[in-house]
């Protein structure tokens, strides 16, 4: 399972998906998840899915017109007819440019999860008061997902430690 972030800290609720993932990796999560951070530079997110992941879980912070620091989980269908390959937009590759890229490239992605957070603002630096109350959820949430239910504890700690991604 691959498990990253997209965003900035630089950019207020942008910092959602790194809070998010550094709080992870703090975790004792299974060896078999891997950690990582892309920021907004996304151009090695194909690189990773090409892993040969069963699960792959985005963790963003996306306008979708909720309320401020509203969490979604969205599970991609990935059967359907592949979207055309479009250029990336300023965020770098988004699930909607680097899916199309992936299967160019011969890759799978198998499971996609979406974990996404209303932000309330995307300037300055520092989460808002309602995206940083979301993010101990949101990693409620994703550990659920690594353990296929409520969150347990794993028996033996994994050495499991968070990847930096640099483009």
């Amino acid at each position: 399972m691959l498990v990253t972030g997209i965003g900035t800290i630089l950019r207020g609720d942008e910092g959602f998906a790194p809070e998010v993932v550094q709080r992870l990796a703090e975790q004792q999560l299974p060896a078999w998840v891997q950690l990582a951070d892309h920021g907004i530079g996304s151009g090695r997110l194909d690189c990773d899915l090409l892993g040969g992941y069963d699960t792959t879980v985005l963790v963003d912070g996306s306008p979708r017109g909720g309320a401020p620091g509203q969490l979604r989980v969205t599970d991609l269908d990935l059967t359907g007819t592949p979207e055309p390959l479009s250029a990336p937009g300023p965020h770098g590759l988004t699930p909607a440019t680097a899916l199309p890229l992936l299967r160019l490239l011969g890759g799978d992605a198998s499971r996609l999860v979406v974990v996404s957070c209303e932000p309330r603002t995307t300037t300055g630096v520092g989460l808002s008061p309602e995206v940083k109350s979301a993010v101990p959820r949101a990693v409620g949430l994703i550990t659920e997902l690594v353990w296929g239910g409520p969150a347990e504890p794993p028996s033996t700690p994994a050495d499991h430690r968070l990847q930096p991604v640099s483009e």
